[in-house]
């Protein structure tokens, strides 16, 4: 038998909590529609973020290490996937909207340019005095305006939530900014659960590629109280080194650790504000997903060990150099010379500006086609 949206609407309204975001609920779509016979409106936002050529670009797109040092470390891809799964668990057990949490979650990470926060930094740099650049601002220009799917309207016309919940996207490195999603708001109890899975997922997962490339040291990460914590379960001494298996595992119960303690905290929030509407959520003066403070302190010291044995390694250092010039040289090329831009990204030049078309072309690159831009445009004996 065939379940009928109205009939999934029906459940949300029974099996949701009071302040999670029904999908019936929407503020809606910029462009009207009608509904989908079987799918909800945030399940429609999900397959239509799926099949835009922007996620298929996280494939190429790297965290941490570029492309080309190896094929097994995460990419955005692998990242926004693991978002999804980890914001999911969260959201079913605190009976939030699991699709409006995926659907934010797989766009994410949309505008995020090639080769990592290296190649966000210099951009955003290069875009002094044109506007900037910011990643979460350039998802939503992705999804409302760059991808050209549907002949009555530009971009993919998503809900007024997932559409919010991109641009409030927020961590200790990145904080949104709403501009005319009613920025004196908090985003929805969903759009939290994405930030929070997020930052759990690269802080982890940091840590996992970092161990697999020999870049950390195992004797060093065993000093961290939250490792601490995870080596009893895992029944691993702090002072072994660790086989792949044993680090697999490790990673397994580190997330699991975390998870644990964001759900409960958040519980314990939730029913110290006795919310009872979405409403409720939005209108208090912090974020109601969170950690104790205990975990707070372990992922402080984790974050702060990342930065300085990880994320300012001279290898991942060397990586992040070579990249920003990638970038520089691409980008004064194509405003020196913007005939040498594909005939149809110059066909935008004349509505949205040289420099506004140079950035979002740059932007939509993965690492891989970033390099075989540069070789093109700057190795002599490379075929153009």
């Amino acid at each position: 038998m065939i379940l009928w949206r109205e009939e999934r609407e029906t459940w949300e309204a029974e099996h949701l909590a009071l302040y999670a975001m029904s999908s019936p609920d929407s503020q809606g779509r910029e462009y009207a529609e009608e509904e989908h016979p079987y799918r909800t409106s945030f399940q429609r936002d999900r397959d239509r973020i799926l099949h835009t050529t922007a996620f298929r670009r996280l494939e190429y797109k790297t965290q941490v290490f570029v492309v080309y040092e190896g094929d097994y470390y995460r990419t955005r891809l692998t990242h926004t996937l693991e978002v999804a799964q980890i914001g999911r668990t969260i959201a079913r057990a605190l009976r939030a909207n699991e699709d409006l949490v995926e659907a934010i979650s797989l766009a994410h990470d949309l505008g995020h340019t090639p080769f990592g926060h290296a190649g966000e930094r210099t951009l955003h740099e290069l875009m002094a005095g044109h506007g900037g650049f910011d990643h979460n601002q350039q998802s939503l220009r992705i999804v409302e305006v760059l991808e050209q799917r549907y002949p009555h309207f530009p971009g993919l016309n998503l809900t007024w939530e997932v559409r919010e919940g991109i641009l409030k996207h927020e961590s200790e490195y990145d904080q949104g900014h709403a501009n005319r999603y009613e920025p004196e708001l908090r985003a929805t109890l969903e759009g939290q659960i994405v930030s929070a899975a997020d930052e759990l997922a690269y802080n982890a997962h940091d840590l996992d590629d970092g161990l697999r490339a020999g870049i950390l040291n195992p004797l060093a990460v065993a000093e961290l109280p939250l490792w601490q914590e995870v080596l009893g379960p895992v029944g691993l001494a702090a002072d072994r080194s660790l086989s792949d298996m044993a680090r697999h595992g490790a990673i397994r119960t580190l997330i699991g650790l975390e998870v644990t303690a964001l759900l409960e905290e958040t519980e314990r929030r939730l029913q110290t504000v006795n919310a009872r509407s979405v409403g409720d959520i939005r209108s208090l003066p912090e974020n109601i997903v969170g950690f104790p403070a205990e975990m707070e302190e372990h992922n402080r010291a984790l974050k702060d060990f990342l930065y300085q044995n990880l994320y300012r390694h001279y290898r991942v250092m060397r990586m992040a150099a070579k990249a920003s010039r990638f970038i520089q040289e691409l980008l004064t090329a194509y405003v020196a010379q913007p005939i040498q831009l594909p005939t149809e990204i110059q066909a935008r030049i004349p509505e949205e500006g040289l420099y506004r078309v140079v950035c979002d072309y740059i932007a939509g690159m993965t690492d891989r086609y970033a390099l075989d831009e540069y070789r093109k445009l700057f190795e002599p004996y490379e075929r153009v």
